[in-house]
């Protein structure tokens, strides 16, 4: 069986992330907190947010992360996917409004 460059079990090892870098590694986990815990938006939003960017952002292990919470705080598949959609929508959106540079180019070309 091939190897995997991205394995799930890694994804335990996170906390250690302050491993060479304690200072910025606890600030990160503060900040990670504060942004990701319950406030204007619940913790189920909150992380339907979070799985979306973190399909937009390719991560598989925030993926495997924000999936497992997702679904343990009661989010069903097809909002899930909903979120997902939403997600790529957007980075469709973001690709498509930097065509207006090319066809301002195409334009000014054309005279």
């Amino acid at each position: 069986m091939a190897h995997q460059y991205y394995e799930s079990a890694d994804l335990a090892d996170f906390p250690n992330i302050e491993e060479f870098a304690r200072d910025q590694g606890k600030a990160f986990f503060e900040y990670y907190g504060s942004s990701t815990g319950a406030g204007k938006l619940s913790e189920r939003e909150k992380s339907l947010i979070a799985l979306a960017v973190a399909h937009t952002e390719h991560c598989p292990y925030c993926i495997d992360a924000y999936t497992t919470k997702c679904l343990s705080l009661g989010l069903t598949s097809d909002e899930m996917m909903e979120a997902v959609h939403v997600g790529a929508s957007m980075v469709a959106g973001a690709v498509l409004a930097h065509a207006t540079q090319m066809r301002k180019i195409i334009r000014k070309n054309e005279m």
